[in-house]
C-alpha cells in the first residue's frame, strides 16, 4: 500500500507524501528541480511505481523497461550534495546514497546522477554508480 496522507514520503524529506512526491508519481506535477526529480525517482523505486521512473528517464538513454529487481527494498536516501540542477538550469548532477536490503543482508548504493532538462520537464540523462 502506497503512504498516503500523514505518513512520510519515502524520499526522506519529511513531508507527507501526498504533498511530496505523490503529485509526481501521479503525473498531476513536475519535478522543479533535479533533486527533486531524483527523490521522486527513489521514491517511485521504493513504492513500485516504475511507471514514473519510465517516463522520466531521458529517452536517449531509457531502457526498454523498467522491472523490478525480485527481493530489494529500498530503505533509506541520504543526498550528499546537488550541483545546479534550479528552475532557471538545464544541467543538474545529484550525488545521493541509497540504502537496501536484499535476502543477502543490507547495502549502499551511492550514485552521481545526471540530469538534463528537456521542454522544460527534468529527466534522468544517466548515472555513475560507486
Amino acid at each position: 500500500m502506497s503512504p498516503t496522507g500523514d505518513r512520510p514520503c519515502p524520499c526522506g524529506s519529511g513531508v507527507p507524501y501526498d504533498g511530496c512526491c505523490g503529485p509526481l508519481h501521479d503525473n498531476r506535477a513536475q519535478a522543479t528541480t533535479a533533486e527533486q526529480l531524483m527523490r521522486s525517482r527513489y521514491s517511485a523505486y521504493a513504492l513500485g511505481r516504475l511507471d514514473h521512473v519510465f517516463r522520466t528517464w531521458h529517452p536517449a538513454t531509457r531502457p526498454t523497461e523498467v522491472e523490478p529487481v525480485p527481493g530489494l527494498t529500498w530503505t533509506g536516501l541520504t543526498v550528499r550534495c546537488t550541483e545546479l540542477g534550479q528552475p532557471g538550469d538545464d544541467d543538474g548532477i545529484v550525488e545521493y546514497d541509497a540504502a537496501y536490503r536484499t535476502a543477502a543482508g543490507p547495502g549502499v548504493q551511492h550514485e552521481r546522477s545526471h540530469f538534463a532538462r528537456r521542454a522544460g520537464r527534468w529527466l534522468y540523462r544517466d548515472g555513475d554508480v560507486g
